[in-house]
């Protein structure tokens, strides 16, 4: 990632605090194979669903968002994600491409 859009990226969380929105940092941190972005690609998600940046594609970004909201609602730090080209669902998250890949999610706070 580079350094204009991880500025960008930690803007937005500076300004969503400020609003009182609780957000979640999400990081790849290991990739195998293909995978559309590499280690260190970050993403912000808060509490409504509104996102900042990447960590891979289409609907591992879908789950992604979806497990950052899960982790607020459910009142988590952090949890590690792993999409695999081995998990019977991995066409449903668009890693048919033959990669592997775990994401790192934590909540950010002020």
């Amino acid at each position: 990632m580079n350094n204009f859009a991880e500025k960008q990226i930690f803007e937005k969380a500076d300004n969503w605090a400020k609003n009182n929105k609780k957000i979640v940092l999400a990081t790849v941190i290991q990739t195998w194979g293909s995978s559309p972005l590499g280690i260190g690609s970050r993403m912000i998600i808060n509490e409504d669903g509104n996102f900042l940046g990447s960590v891979s594609g289409g609907c591992v970004e879908s789950k992604v968002i979806e497990e950052c909201i899960s982790l607020i609602k459910n009142k988590k730090n952090c949890k590690k994600i792993e999409f695999k080209v081995s998990n019977e669902n991995a066409w449903d998250v668009g890693l048919a491409c033959g990669g592997d890949i775990l994401i790192y999610i934590e909540e950010i706070t002020k």
